[in-house]
């Protein structure tokens, strides 16, 4: 009997459409005032000790290694995974392997970040004793002040206290929203210290739709030998041959300097087809000062570019000479346009 009346216990909750909604809702509610306490927080003790913790781990010469157990510990991954991407270099470090053997990996050039909202976790006092025998910076994310990790970190980030948004107060939720609110403003001030460039986020994002938005024009573009590059002075009939020779449906036209001239286009054969097409010189059909752009101008951007000015192709320079083109087709090959 007992049994059944848990099980019945177990399946009780909102049984309409309202009822589900109105949890969602109330869920998000008490989650955005404890971020509301958080910024709160941040304008006094805390946002010191923040600036503390990102100047600690700024100053590191080896690796942050975050730590930390439960959902604490899945939070401090994906913590790990942003600070890697954005320019800190960091791994998450389990508590429970810590101790036996993978302490091994931590270095005195390292940094610890402790995730514990009781600051109480058992599985983390290894981890806790070994930075303070080795001297290894620790840095604290809890909300307990005077538990064991708060007292022990170099630098406690001491979270307020919140509400969970369990209806039984049991379900970490509201408390790791709070971490890795703070996890995230750790790793974007980091970021922001280091002077981190979209050209640098590239390097860590090369697959996917981020990496497709993160290319150059220098990444895309075709260069030399593979340009056709033609003088001013050449005839149109030595022009189609260059245009012929390459697949980007335009001759590049250089003065005698070796300098962006102009450039002929399919379009401007067709505008300027006549008997006596063939003799005339480069100069004489060319479109003159073409648009232009510089090798590490974003894809994206470039893309704009083009489409603003009604343009296929467009070319790339160092100082005045064309050291690339960069057509279309090439954006869509890499999943830009």
């Amino acid at each position: 009997m007992t049994a059944q009346i848990a099980a019945s216990t177990l399946r009780r909750g909102p049984a309409d459409a309202k009822g589900i909604l109105a949890a969602g809702l109330r869920t998000l509610a008490i989650e955005t005032a404890g971020l509301g306490l958080l910024q709160e927080a941040m304008k006094g003790p805390l946002g010191e000790a923040f600036v503390r913790a990102v100047e600690t781990i700024h100053a590191a010469q080896g690796r942050l290694i975050v730590t930390g157990m439960g959902k604490s510990g899945h939070v401090g991954n994906k913590i790990t995974a942003t600070l890697a991407s954005t320019g800190t270099p960091a791994f998450f470090l389990h508590p429970a392997e810590a101790s036996h053997g993978d302490l091994g990996m931590v270095t005195s050039g390292d940094v610890i970040l402790a995730l514990s909202w009781s600051g109480e976790t058992a599985e983390l006092r290894d981890i806790i004793h070994y930075s303070r025998r080795h001297r290894v910076p620790l840095v604290a994310i809890t909300s307990g002040a005077g538990s064991a990790l708060g007292k022990a970190a170099d630098v406690p980030l001491i979270l307020p206290k919140v509400e969970e948004a369990c209806p039984h107060g049991l379900a970490p939720t509201t408390s790791t929203t709070l971490q890795l609110a703070l996890g995230d403003a750790v790793a974007i001030a980091l970021l922001e210290k280091r002077g981190f460039t979209p050209a640098n986020f590239h390097q860590f994002h090369p697959g996917g739709k981020l990496g497709a938005q993160l290319l150059t024009v220098g990444d895309l573009m075709k260069k030399a030998p593979d340009l056709p590059l033609v003088r001013e002075d050449m005839d149109m009939g030595a022009v189609i041959v260059a245009m012929t020779g390459h697949s980007l449906g335009c001759a590049i036209v250089v003065d005698s300097a070796g300098a962006l001239a102009g450039i002929i286009t399919d379009g401007d054969l067709r505008r300027h087809m006549t008997p006596d097409i063939m003799q005339r010189k480069a100069a004489e059909l060319m479109t003159r000062s073409p648009y232009s752009t510089v090798p590490e101008m974003l894809a994206s951007a470039a893309l704009k570019e083009m489409n603003d000015r009604k343009i296929s192709v467009l070319v790339a320079v160092e100082g005045e000479r064309p050291v690339g083109a960069l057509h279309m087709h090439a954006l869509l090959a890499a999943g830009i346009a």
